[in-house]
């Protein structure tokens, strides 16, 4: 059984677009809250709910992160950069787990991997701390063998594959290769002790190709099930999702 972390943040991109000048993240007319999304989706089957605090605050807000993670029984998953900011509001938070990602206040998204090699004294000094605390910690790299191999020298638990360019390349002749790098890092991972996880840009077309990964624990998913939502509602978007990711055999 291959699990789902639904990721709520662009919920809140909608909220931030018409509410952001109040200030607040919740109450009197302002809508949607992504704290509740959350909800729906773990009782549509999501098996925890992913969101990442920027440091920009462009979507979801320490409010929202701090009432979902007050909630008992959420498996909440904080994305979040490599800076002391951060790194102090886990340890207070203290959330299930976290998954250390690159960050640029430019990009719409998050696009690539984080880049353990080059960031490795940083690196280590947010995933010693995490470790230290008890929160288990994810890199999201991309399916490159070095990053990998420090990504097991730092003790991580997980490690999530980077799936964006595959995504990206899924309608052109790069598809082939690129997740032939995914399916050689999901190995190279697992033989590393590491846990393997998957995300970005897996959509409802491509899941029947990326649920095929080998030792493939967790996919988190965000776009993509939000789109569907407006169109057929968050509860049936998460469901179809975790039915193609665990086809009935």
């Amino acid at each position: 059984m291959i699990l789902l972390g639904v990721n709520i943040d662009h919920t809140a991109t909608l909220r931030q677009a018409r509410y952001r000048q109040l200030g607040e993240a919740v109450g009197g007319n302002i809508e949607p809250d992504p704290v509740a999304l959350a909800f729906r989706c773990e009782q549509a089957g999501a098996d925890g709910i992913t969101i990442h605090l920027r440091e920009d605050r462009r979507h979801i807000q320490e409010s929202d992160v701090r009432r979902l993670g007050a909630v008992k029984g959420t498996r909440l998953n904080l994305e979040m950069a490599c800076t002391p900011s951060m790194t102090n509001f886990a340890l207070q938070l203290k959330p299930h787990s976290v998954c250390l990602v690159p960050e640029s206040r430019e990009e719409i998204t998050t696009e690539g991997g984080l880049d353990v090699v080059k960031n490795l004294a940083r690196v280590a000094r947010v995933t010693d701390a995490m470790n230290a605390a008890g929160i288990k910690v994810s890199l999201f790299i991309d399916p490159d063998l070095e990053q990998i191999e420090l990504a097991a020298k730092l003790k991580a638990t997980w490690v999530e594959l980077h799936t964006g360019a595959y995504a990206n390349a899924y309608y052109s002749p790069g598809r082939a290769a690129e997740f032939s790098r995914l399916i050689a890092g999901a190995q190279q991972a697992h033989a590393a002790g590491l846990i393997v996880n998957a995300g970005h840009g897996i959509n409802y077309i491509n899941i029947t190709e990326v649920r095929t990964l080998p030792h493939l624990c967790e996919l988190n998913i965000g776009h993509s099930i939000i789109s569907r939502a407006l169109f057929s509602g968050i509860d049936e978007a998460v469901r179809t999702m975790k039915a193609l990711m665990n086809p009935r055999q």
